[in-house]
């Protein structure tokens, strides 16, 4: 039966019609859907892992056992994970093994829009790249038959116009499924799956070696399998693309002769070069690098335009590539294409203007209170900032942080910055999930050199951002059973800390008291954890809602340095200063009181 499915639910659809055993991976957007789907089929076994390094070795562990695994994360997420795929790439795995990349073009949600493609060719192991939902789920089926055929970890690289588009998969009906005791585990002296330096420099020419192999199946079975394809047009025109670039290509350049290749890493350059020979121009149309086109110029095949004319940057769409085709040539006086009419005018492909408008935490955000006392300190402070909803505490109105590079590295560079003999005091943010995802290991580092920092711990209980996904310090696993609550507080203690305190998040007065505490000790990391639940999970509730009187508000502008989308201005103005005065809006407003606390003139008090 056909079903419309996200990129996402068709991958997670495709590794359970091929079997997948077990699957693991650390929530990051655009991936974060793929195990929320997976863990819903009977006879999986799905889990979040703590990071996504322990998400692969976990998965790389269930491979060894003889399970069909999967491990998926963001692209950044694969930066965390690298250790441990450059090293299974060199000893093989058992029983297939696929890393879900979701790669982010245009860094919707992400600090950098890093193509993934060039982790398959530094680590030397295939990547596949589908181009709809379909490819999606028909690509997992042979990614795994791909990596047991050749024993190698394979990446299936999704991206996030792919992982959250829709459009049309035949599927199956799930059948009732048992989760299946592994086989067992049998030791073969032929096979290490122990990495040393004397099996690494013995792998080392069986890896190239492999790389060859799996090219020449890519150029004969990659094409009878459906992986790579040929569609035969107009051959004054030839276009090599792949992923997501193939749709646009298809509607801006229709009529072209285009070879779609669903394995991006390593090449079938022979048929590449039957494809060049075939056609008068050949243009290689892809997302962020050149990773194709320069794989083909490098194997003396001559590509006409590719980067030259189409975006290095950002994301592709209909646009972009109407506008390279353009530059190539490709398209007529009138922007139609130049092999066959346009089936778009050139006014449905301009890009559309949306007014812009910045993020802000959520109505009743637990962050909003602590943000607001930061800011009062940050002319005394250097703050680390980390990765999840706080990151926005770098805009207005809190402009309080000062520092922010990857997950985890909050506490590091409060670290490195007062051991280096920073004159100010150093503040380190960092939320739950992420304080487990990598926060403990420089946070040990802190302990050990007694580094004098407060680091601020925002506990809303789930792993906020991605859409609320549950962590270590909630208990509950991702198939809803119950698992064993770690509290934050307890460990820092048990690690070391000699200074942790804990504060109700909403609490304005007592979290500007305990931050000046904090920033006050000197015996080594003083420790803060803001506990205060996210809006979104079952922990919060509601208050009854907030109002400003009018005759009160002498529009001092307290309540709008919360930053709280709820508070808006009124038509009503203060006649002394010639200033709107503020307004709640009931439909937003949660209850939490911290814009009641901060009013000077005790404005703002609850709706009776």
């Amino acid at each position: 039966m056909k079903v419309l499915l996200s990129g996402n639910e068709a991958i997670a659809l495709g590794a359970w019609e091929a079997g997948v055993q077990y699957a693991s991976a650390y929530p990051g957007t655009p991936s974060t859907e793929i195990l929320e789907n997976l863990a819903r089929y009977p006879g999986v076994r799905a889990e979040w892992g703590s990071n996504e390094k322990v998400a692969l070795d976990n998965a790389v562990g269930a491979s060894f056992g003889g399970a069909r695994a999967l491990a998926a994360m963001k692209h950044v997420g694969v930066n965390v994970a690298a250790d441990s795929l450059m090293s299974v790439s060199y000893i093989g795995v058992k029983s297939g093994l696929i890393l879900v990349s979701a790669d982010d073009p245009g860094a919707f949600s992400s600090q950098n829009e890093q193509d993934n493609r060039q982790y398959a060719r530094f680590g030397k192991f295939p990547c596949i790249d589908p181009a709809d939902s379909e490819d999606a789920r028909q690509f997992v089926k042979i990614a795994f038959e791909l990596s047991e055929r050749f024993e190698t970890p394979v990446m299936l690289r999704s991206t996030t116009r792919l992982s959250h588009s829709k459009s049309a998969v035949e599927a199956l009906v799930p059948e009732a499924r048992s989760l299946q005791p592994l086989p067992p585990f049998v030791r073969d002296p032929s096979t290490s799956r122990v990495v040393l330096p004397a099996v690494a420099r013995r792998r080392h020419p069986e890896i190239e070696q492999r790389l060859i192999e799996v090219a020449a199946w890519s150029a004969t079975d990659g094409f009878e399998c459906g992986l790579n394809r040929i569609s035969w047009g107009d051959r004054s025109v030839g276009v090599v693309t792949t992923g997501i670039a193939y749709q646009y290509v298809r509607e801006m350049l229709p009529g072209v002769s285009i070879l779609k290749l669903g394995m991006s890493y390593p090449l079938p350059l022979a048929a590449i070069r039957e494809f060049a020979d075939a056609v008068e121009t050949l243009v290689v149309v892809e997302e962020l690098d050149g990773f194709i086109e320069e794989q083909i110029r490098a194997a003396g095949i001559e590509v006409s335009h590719g980067k030259d004319v189409f975006p290095l940057c950002g994301e592709l769409t209909l646009a972009a590539v109407r506008e390279g085709a353009g530059k190539a040539g490709l398209l007529d006086a009138d922007g139609a294409p130049a092999t066959q009419t346009a089936t778009m005018t050139p006014e449905l492909l301009s890009s559309v203007t949306v007014p812009p408008r910045s993020p802000a935490l959520c109505p009743g955000c637990p962050h909003r209170a602590f943000f607001y006392n930061l800011r009062r300190h940050k002319r005394k402070a250097v703050i680390a900032g980390d990765i999840g909803c706080y990151s926005m505490g770098v805009l207005p109105p809190f402009e309080a942080m000062d520092m922010l590079i990857s997950m985890g590295a909050s506490i590091g560079m409060a670290h490195g910055f007062q051991r280096a003999g920073g004159q100010e005091s150093a503040i380190a943010v960092i939320g739950d999930s992420t304080f487990f995802h990598s926060g403990l290991g420089p946070l040990a580092s802190a302990i050990y050199n007694r580094a004098r920092i407060a680091v601020i711990i925002l506990d809303n209980r789930i792993t906020a951002m991605t859409g609320q996904q549950q962590h270590p310090g909630t208990g509950i696993t991702l198939q809803g059973e119950h698992g064993k609550e770690i509290d934050i507080a307890a460990v820092c203690r048990a690690m070391g800390v000699t200074s942790v305190e804990e504060v109700n998040a909403w609490n304005v007065d007592a979290i500007n008291k305990t931050l000046r505490r904090a920033l006050d000790y000197e015996d080594g990391p003083a420790v803060v954890v803001v506990r205060g639940a996210c809006v979104f999970t079952p922990h919060f509730h509601l208050q009854p809602r907030m109002r400003v009187d009018p005759a009160k508000c002498v529009t001092c502008g307290s309540c709008f340095r919360v930053g709280c989308p709820a508070i808006i201005k009124s038509d009503e103005i203060y006649p002394t200063s010639g200033k709107q005065k503020a307004a709640i809006d009931p439909l937003l407003c949660t209850g939490c009181t911290v814009c009641m606390q901060v009013c000077p003139v005790q404005a703002i008090a609850p709706i009776e």
